[in-house]
């Protein structure tokens, strides 16, 4: 009978892709920061911009999608 406890879940090659896909999530919300203004009476229409709609979410997503394809991607073959 083999031993399954010394198996990861997860393979090294797998791991430097979530890390990867982390850093593509972080590099998403840096892309959703700014817009801010000092005063409150003062509307900045900068908050709604193509960067903090549509390009910082799209980023975001393909890191969860990269973090994803890290978990679930190839594993190491039985030998």
């Amino acid at each position: 009978m083999e031993d399954k406890t010394n198996k990861m879940a997860v393979t090294p090659k797998g791991v430097k892709i979530m890390i990867a896909g982390v850093l593509v999530m972080a590099a998403g919300f840096i892309l959703l920061m700014g817009g801010g203004v000092k005063d409150p009476q003062v509307f900045n229409y900068a908050m709604f911009d193509f960067r903090r709609l549509v390009l910082a979410p799209i980023v975001i997503v393909a890191g969860i999608l990269v973090v994803a394809a890290g978990i679930m991607g190839p594993k190491e073959k039985k030998s």
